[in-house]
C-alpha cells in the first residue's frame, strides 16, 4: 500500500485535504471568486474538491487542475462527471511546480501543497506566474501555533509562527484580503476523519492483504498527532492580492 492509496482511503470522509469544514471552504471561495465567470487554477488539486465546489456554485466559471497523482485526477474526473461540470474542467497530469499554461487565471488555489514547491515563498512565486491582472490567490499552509518540539519540526518541517508567516507573505509582495485560521474543532475533525476512515477501511476488509498496513498507518498517524504535534500545529488560509501587478 503506497502513500497515494493511504491518502485516498484516509480522505474518504473528509474530501477536502485540509483542516477546514464546509462553511470555511465556501467562505474562502466566495472571497476568491467575485464575478462568477473567472478562470480558476488549482496547483496540486488532488481529487479536485475545491474546483468541483467552485464550478458547481458558478455556472460561468472555468477551471484547470494540476496534480502529479494520476489516481487523484481520475477521481476528480469522475466527480466532475457526477456533478455535471466536466465540460468546464481541464485536468493536467504533472508536477504543479513546472506547469505552464497559455492563459492567465483570475484565481489560483494551492491549499496544503506547499511541500510540492519547496515551501510557502516558492508556492507564492509559482502562483504569481499564472495570475491575471487583478487576480487573487487562495493559499493554505501550516504554522506553529505554539513552540514545537524538535520531533514535531522533523515531522512537519520548518514552519514559522503566524506573525512570521504573515511577514513572509507581505515581504513576497502580497496583501492579505481575507484569512481563516482553522479552529481546534476543524483541526481535530480532520485528524479524526483521517485516522478513522483509514482504520475503518482496514477493519471492514480483514481479508485484504493491505488491511494490516492500513491499520498500522492509521495507528501511527494518530499517535503522532496526539503525542507530537496536536498542541503546536495550526493551519491558515489566505486570500491574497499582489501588492502591485
Amino acid at each position: 500500500m503506497n502513500r497515494e492509496q493511504i491518502s485516498r482511503l484516509a480522505h474518504a470522509d473528509h474530501p477536502i485535504a485540509a483542516p477546514l469544514d464546509d462553511d470555511s471552504v465556501r467562505r474562502l471561495l466566495e472571497r476568491g471568486i467575485t464575478r462568477g465567470d473567472e478562470r480558476v487554477l488549482d496547483l496540486g488539486c488532488g481529487g479536485g474538491e475545491w474546483l468541483g465546489r467552485a464550478l458547481t456554485a458558478h455556472p460561468q466559471l472555468r477551471a484547470d487542475g494540476v496534480d502529479i497523482c494520476e489516481g487523484s485526477l481520475a477521481h476528480a474526473r469522475e466527480t466532475a462527471r457526477i456533478l455535471g461540470v466536466q465540460e468546464r474542467l481541464v485536468l493536467h497530469h504533472g508536477d504543479a511546480a513546472e506547469f505552464t499554461a497559455s492563459h492567465a487565471f483570475d484565481l489560483v488555489i494551492s491549499v496544503g501543497a506547499a511541500h510540492a514547491f519547496g515551501g510557502l515563498p516558492a508556492t507564492l512565486a509559482a502562483a504569481r506566474k499564472h495570475l491575471a491582472p487583478g487576480g487573487r490567490v487562495l493559499i493554505g499552509d501550516g504554522f506553529w501555533a505554539r513552540e514545537p518540539t524538535p520531533e514535531a519540526v522533523e515531522m512537519l518541517g520548518d514552519l514559522t509562527d503566524l506573525p512570521t508567516t504573515m511577514d513572509r507573505v507581505v515581504a513576497e509582495g502580497w496583501t492579505p484580503a481575507y484569512g481563516h485560521i482553522s479552529t481546534r474543532r476543524e483541526l481535530d475533525a480532520y485528524e479524526w476523519a483521517w485516522t478513522g476512515s483509514l482504520a475503518s477501511w482496514a477493519l471492514d476488509h480483514p481479508d485484504d492483504p493491505d488491511s494490516p498496513k492500513a491499520l498500522a498507518a492509521a495507528t501511527t498517524h494518530r499517535d503522532e498527532w496526539l503525542r507530537v504535534y496536536r498542541d503546536a500545529f495550526g493551519f491558515v488560509c489566505l486570500i491574497l492580492r499582489p501588492t502591485s501587478d
